[in-house]
C-alpha cells in the first residue's frame, strides 16, 4: 500500500531499504513537508476541462470519446451477465476481458452459458463466448486454498479473466504453486507492493485532494464522495490513519475525523461533508501540471480487465493511458496485511501511474458521452515500487516513489467495506 509520507521525511536511503525488503505491495502516503510544485488555485474550480485528449488514443481510434463509447457499451454487458452469474451458483462464468481495443467483449464460460443471456450482450456490443477451464467460483476457492498454505511468498493472487487458472505475483518465485492451488497457475515474478491533494481544498470536500493525519503526520488523498446512513462522506485508504485520528488539509483546515475502517478492504471513511467533484488536471509531456479544474461524478462502475481508467491523486495529478490488468485480486502489503477486492492496472506507456501520497486517490472512468465528467471506479492502496519505479510526475515530482503498476480497491467492494451505499453525485 502507499504509506503517507511523515512530517519529518525520511532518507531515501531509508525508503529504498523498506521497498527492497517488503514482501507485497507498498502503501501509497507521502510525506507533508512536500511543497506542490504548481499549487492549486485559492478557490474551487467548478469549471471543468478535459484530462484525456491530450494523451494518446490507443488502439487506431479516432478520439477518446469513441474508444470510451464502445468500453462503456462493453461494461454495460458485462455488468449485466456477472450479476446473472452471481445470482446462480453452479454458474460457469469465468470471466470478461472489456478491451475496447479488441473490437469484441470475451466472455469466458465454463460450460454452456444461457442463450438468452449472450443475446443480450450481443444486443449492446459485439460478443464473442470462449470456453473456460474452471469458472470463477471455482478459481476463488482455489486462491483461498493458495493463500492459506503459501502465506507471504504471495504478493497477489486471483482468478484469470479466461478461466484458465490463477493469476500469481510474487517477488522471486514460487514452487510447486499448482500443486498447492489443485489449478494451474500462472507465476509472474519480480512483482512487489508497498503503501501509495489537492491542496487547499474546502467543504464540501473533493476526491483527489491533499488531507493530513495530525495524528501520525503522514499525508494521503480523498476518494470519492459515498452515502453512508444518509450523510455524505468522504474515501480514503485505511492504511492512512486509523479510528478517530484528526484529518485536516495542508492548510490546517478541519477535514473531521477517521469515522469508520476496514483494513480488509483498505477504506475509510472522513467524517466531513463530501461533494460530488473530483480534482482532475491537464499535464504536460513531461508530467507537469498545466492547469487544474474539477469534474462531475455522475455514478459508479466497476472497471473490467482491458478497460482504461485514469488516477488522480495529490500528489502525482491526473494520469491516464492506464490499463486494467486483472481483478478480484487479494495482495499482501508489509506491515498492513492481506487487502481483498484490488485491481491490478498498468500505465502502458511504462511512465507513473500512481506514487506516495496518491493513497485513497480516486480511479476514474471518463464518460464516453461527456469526457467532463467521470464514473467511481475505485480507490488506489499500494504500488510496485520495487519492480516498477518510475520518475514522479505531478505536483511533488522529488522526495517520492512511483510506480507504472499499482493496485486499486474495486468502488464497490470499498464502498460495502465501510457501510457505504453509492457515490455522491455531481
Amino acid at each position: 500500500m502507499i504509506r503517507p509520507q511523515p512530517t519529518t521525511r525520511r532518507p531515501v536511503a531509508l525508503l529504498r531499504r523498506v521497498a527492497i525488503t517488503a514482501i507485497g505491495l507498498t502503501l501509497l502516503a507521502a510525506g507533508v513537508t512536500a511543497t506542490p510544485a504548481a499549487a492549486a488555485p485559492g478557490g474551487k474550480a467548478t469549471t471543468a476541462g478535459s484530462f484525456v485528449d491530450s494523451t494518446p488514443v490507443p488502439g487506431g481510434f479516432a478520439s477518446w470519446s469513441e474508444l470510451l463509447r464502445l468500453q462503456q457499451r462493453m461494461n454495460t454487458a458485462a455488468e449485466r451477465i456477472t450479476k446473472v452469474a452471481e445470482r446462480s451458483p453452479n454458474s460457469g462464468f469465468a470471466g470478461v476481458v472489456a478491451d475496447p481495443t479488441t473490437r469484441h467483449l470475451q466472455v469466458y464460460w465454463k460450460g454452456e452459458p444461457p442463450a438468452s443471456l449472450v443475446a443480450t450482450a450481443r444486443s449492446t456490443v459485439a460478443t464473442t463466448v470462449l470456453p473456460a477451464a474452471y469458472s470463477q467460483r471455482e478459481l476463488l476457492a482455489a486462491a483461498d486454498r493458495l493463500r492459506a498454505k503459501a502465506g507471504n511468498e504471495i504478493t497477489t493472487v486471483g482468478p484469470r479473466a479466461d478461466g484458465a487458472g490463477l493469476l500469481v505475483g510474487t517477488q522471486d518465485g514460487l514452487l510447486g504453486a499448482t500443486a498447492m492451488a489443485g489449478v494451474p497457475v500462472t507465476v509472474e515474478t519480480r512483482v512487489a507492493a508497498a503503501p501509495a491533494t489537492r491542496w487547499d481544498d474546502s467543504a464540501p470536500w473533493w476526491g483527489g485532494a491533499a488531507w493530513r493525519n495530525t495524528t501520525t503526520g503522514g499525508g494521503c488523498s480523498t476518494g470519492f464522495g459515498v452515502f453512508k446512513n444518509g450523510n455524505a462522506r468522504i474515501l480514503s485508504a485505511a492504511h492512512c490513519g486509523n479510528l478517530n485520528n484528526v484529518a485536516t488539509d495542508p492548510t490546517g483546515q478541519s477535514m473531521g475525523t477517521v469515522s469508520t475502517r476496514n483494513a480488509g478492504t483498505d477504506t475509510l471513511l472522513l467524517s466531513a461533508g463530501a461533494g460530488g467533484r473530483v480534482f482532475n488536471n491537464s499535464t504536460a509531456a513531461n508530467g507537469d501540471v498545466v492547469s487544474e479544474f474539477s469534474n462531475q461524478v455522475i455514478g459508479a462502475s466497476a472497471s473490467q480487465v482491458g478497460n482504461w481508467v485514469c488516477t488522480s491523486g495529490a500528489y502525482s495529478g491526473t494520469r491516464c493511458s492506464i490499463q486494467v490488468k486483472a481483478r478480484n485480486l487479494c495482495i499482501n502489503v508489509r506491515d498492513f496485511g492481506q487487502v481483498c477486492g484490488q485491481v491490478q492496472a498498468e500505465n502502458t506507456t511504462g511512465a507513473n501511474a500512481v506514487g506516495q501520497g496518491d493513497s485513497g486517490g480516486p480511479v476514474e472512468i471518463v464518460n464516453a458521452a461527456n469526457t467532463l465528467q467521470v464514473w467511481a471506479t475505485g480507490t488506489t492502496t499500494a504500488i510496485d515500487d520495487t519492480f516498477t519505479s518510475t520518475t514522479c510526475t505531478g505536483y511533488v515530482k522529488t522526495g517520492r516513489v512511483c510506480a507504472w503498476r499499482f493496485y486499486y480497491e474495486d468502488i464497490f467492494s470499498g464502498m460495502a467495506g465501510v457501510g457505504a451505499t453509492g457515490v455522491v453525485l455531481g
